[in-house]
């Protein structure tokens, strides 16, 4: 009768003995190869972090005496309404803008399917805002829109009256970064979409379609739960992304008219900067930490009813 062999070393054996010295080797290993990446982040991420929680606890001028206040710094932010329309502007910013740069890179991630010709093309063009340096991009929109500038002068040229004030009109100005925020981000987005759009097999398009089933049908029940895990994906990131604008504010309008396109990273960076109060800068810094933390926590809780990693 055949008995079953075990791969097992039996305790005591030099095999066995063997075994855990090999896998300390390994961890030593392991860490060696950790050991820079880990330092960078430590050095450049966790300490700055904890600094800046340290710092928000102060008086903390650039120069001059640091006096210790608790939470004061936090409470005076609550307080000031400058901050609080800070905060609505950003909000702002991210409601308009996150829902547009999706529907627009997953339209035309859509609509340029395997079909199109030039797709190569048209992904490069749509990519093109993307690579380039945002403040030359965001440089050049101000040229444009400004008084006097191409819209402006085009304007009167064909209708006799001069365009909105798009930078300088509490009107305009939110949305007009928000729409150059989607033309200049939109392209990475595309990508990413169209990549999971060319994963989908087209033989369940297919057969869905013989089977009766429209485009829109295709789309809803084949189409969109394999793509869920890249649309959590560029949902995410544009979230976090979106809270953190500044450029496009900051030299189109300079926060202006009054503080109607002012955000959260430019509240730090005047306060810091302008102001020289690092430790109210610092506290602005952290709420905005807790805003993002908090969100991309509450995505990740929710991401269990709708993201579908097993289709």
């Amino acid at each position: 009768m055949a008995t079953a062999t075990s791969t097992e070393a039996p305790p005591g054996t030099a095999r066995a003995e063997r075994r855990p010295r090999r896998l300390r080797r390994d961890g030593r290993y392991a860490w060696i190869f950790l050991g820079p990446s880990l330092a960078g982040l430590a050095l450049f991420t966790l300490f700055p972090t904890a600094m800046a929680l340290g710092i928000s606890l102060f008086d903390w001028p650039v120069f001059g005496e640091r006096t210790f206040l608790g939470i004061d710094n936090f409470t005076h932010l609550l307080n000031d309404p400058i901050f609080r329309k800070v905060i609505f502007n950003t909000t702002l910013f991210v409601v308009l803008y996150v829902p547009l740069n999706l529907i627009v890179s997953l339209g035309l991630a859509v609509w340029l399917g395997p079909q199109i010709w030039g797709r190569q093309a048209f992904r490069v063009l749509f990519f093109i805002p993307v690579m380039t340096p945002m403040v030359a991009n965001v440089m050049v929109w101000r040229l444009l829109l400004q008084p006097g500038g191409l819209f402006d002068s085009g304007s009167q040229s064909l209708f006799g009256a001069d365009a909105p004030n798009f930078l300088g009109s509490t009107s305009w100005a939110m949305p007009t970064i928000v729409a150059i925020s989607v033309w200049q981000g939109f392209g990475y987005n595309f990508l990413v979409f169209s990549a999971a759009l060319d994963q989908v097999p087209q033989s369940q398009l297919d057969s869905a379609s013989i089977d009766g089933a429209n485009p829109l049908q295709r789309f809803r029940y084949i189409t969109w739960p394999m793509i869920t895990p890249s649309i959590f994906f560029a949902t995410t990131l544009t979230l976090i992304t979106s809270f953190q604008v500044f450029a496009q504010p900051f030299i189109l309008t300079g926060g202006g008219p009054g503080v109607s396109t002012q955000t959260l990273v430019m509240y730090v960076y005047n306060q810091g900067w302008q102001f020289l109060n690092m430790g109210l800068a610092a506290a602005a810094g952290w709420v905005l930490f807790v805003i993002i933390m908090g969100i991309t926590a509450i995505q990740f809780i929710g991401q269990k009813r709708w993201v579908h990693y097993d289709v």
